[in-house]
């Protein structure tokens, strides 16, 4: 499922008031980073990810690994903080009212 402007936007709005609840650090984006991030996205389907270590290309590079997990995707990046969002696949009934386009 691929984001519209309005959804992206929505989320966004969303996300402004919330920290980042994955951290990656000095040993980047480990296995056990990658299940923690999927099993928060889970929960959460919105979460702010802090990129802590690396430079410009190294966190580009930890970005792409992210988006390539499936049906994770990007709603914004400011410097080293990424927002990502996954529909949650578990218990419909919680799953965020987005606009329909």
């Amino acid at each position: 499922m691929a984001l519209t402007k309005n959804q992206i936007k929505f989320l966004r709005g969303i996300a402004h008031g919330l920290r980042p609840t994955v951290l990656i650090g000095g040993n980047g984006l480990t296995p056990a980073v990658i299940a923690e991030l999927l099993s928060t996205l889970e929960t959460h389907e919105l979460v702010k990810v802090k990129m802590n270590e690396g430079d410009r290309e190294e966190r580009a590079e930890m970005i792409e690994v992210m988006l390539e997990l499936p049906g994770v995707e990007m709603v914004q990046k400011i410097g080293s903080t990424l927002v990502v969002y996954k529909e949650r696949e578990e218990d419909p009934e919680l799953k965020s009212e987005l606009p329909r386009k």
